[in-house]
């Protein structure tokens, strides 16, 4: 077991990095739960798409990665809501179950289309030129991109969190899409909130993808490879939690740097599910959870 400063640092920096990913999957996944009450096993699928929108457009159009930032996010997020329309909120009345089966034949669709289409080797995708070389955060030096991974990351987070809990935007959200025969009865029109409340959750999973592009190779099976830890991170804050899938995904990165710091790497993912274990033994709900909700 090695403790040298430096390497503590790397590591725990890496697992920031891939924490801030996790949030922001994480809080896509909440958002679209604690709105629509929908299991969308297909995110890691649309934040495979946000990845491979960016590299297309740098590829085909030569679109840098600042406006591939905003315009992935936007197709994807668009992407989302035409599925919501044309296939999800057919089945919002039955077991959710069903939907968890739904968008789990999504996922695999989308994932076989895009291996068919571009292979099975990753594609690199270059930093933009201004966050390239690294910088001295005390014991190590660290690339700037995944700093600036980190902290767009948290700040986009916050804002979501904001957003949601302290708006009156908000707040017509939560009410259209938790009590909607309440909503309704005071004169807000629900089904106008339900489409893009979706379409926001697939966005931020979209927008994931294009922060991860630079920092792992674009692949069509990096959706997969992900997908099954954000459900860890969703349970472990809590579903449908805001602010418990940020501080999860956040804590799920920072786990998983342990087991590198430790020198047992192959058990990474067997830790966070016992972590998972664990919060579900002393709190069923998860961290921030409420009691209706699990």
């Amino acid at each position: 077991m090695d403790l040298n400063p430096s390497r503590v640092a790397l590591q725990i920096f890496n697992g920031l990095v891939s924490g801030s990913f996790y949030a922001l999957l994480s809080l896509g996944l909440a958002v679209i739960f604690g709105m629509l009450r929908v299991v969308n096993f297909a995110h890691g699928a649309f934040y495979m798409l946000g990845a491979f929108v960016a590299y297309l457009l740098l590829q085909q159009f030569a679109v840098p990665f600042w406006a591939a930032l905003v315009i992935a996010p936007i197709v994807i997020g668009l992407l989302g809501m035409a599925l919501e329309r044309a296939l999800i909120r057919r089945l919002y009345g039955v077991n959710p179950l069903y939907n968890f089966l739904l968008t789990f034949g999504l996922a695999l669709a989308v994932q076989d289309a895009m291996r068919l289409r571009f292979g099975i080797q990753g594609k690199p995708y270059a930093a933009p030129e201004q966050l390239r070389g690294v910088t001295n955060i005390g014991p190590t030096f660290y690339p700037t991109y995944r700093l600036f991974a980190i902290v767009f990351s948290v700040v986009v987070c916050l804002a979501v969190w904001f957003l949601i809990e302290r708006t009156r935007v908000g707040m017509i959200v939560r009410a259209a899409t938790e009590r909607p025969a309440l909503t309704r009865a005071l004169g807000v029109e629900v089904d106008r909130w339900i489409t893009p409340v979706f379409g926001f959750g697939v966005a931020l999973a979209a927008l994931g993808g294009v922060l991860a592009a630079p920092v792992y190779q674009v692949s069509p099976v990096m959706g997969a490879d992900i997908i099954i830890v954000i459900f860890a991170v969703v349970v472990i804050g809590g579903l449908g939690s805001i602010l418990g899938a940020v501080v999860a995904g956040l804590l799920v990165g920072l786990i998983s740097a342990l087991s590198q710091i430790f020198g047992y790497p192959q058990f990474e993912n067997a830790l966070v599910f016992v972590v998972m274990a664990v919060v579900l033994l002393v709190r069923p709900a998860g961290l921030f959870g409420s009691a209706e909700a699990a």
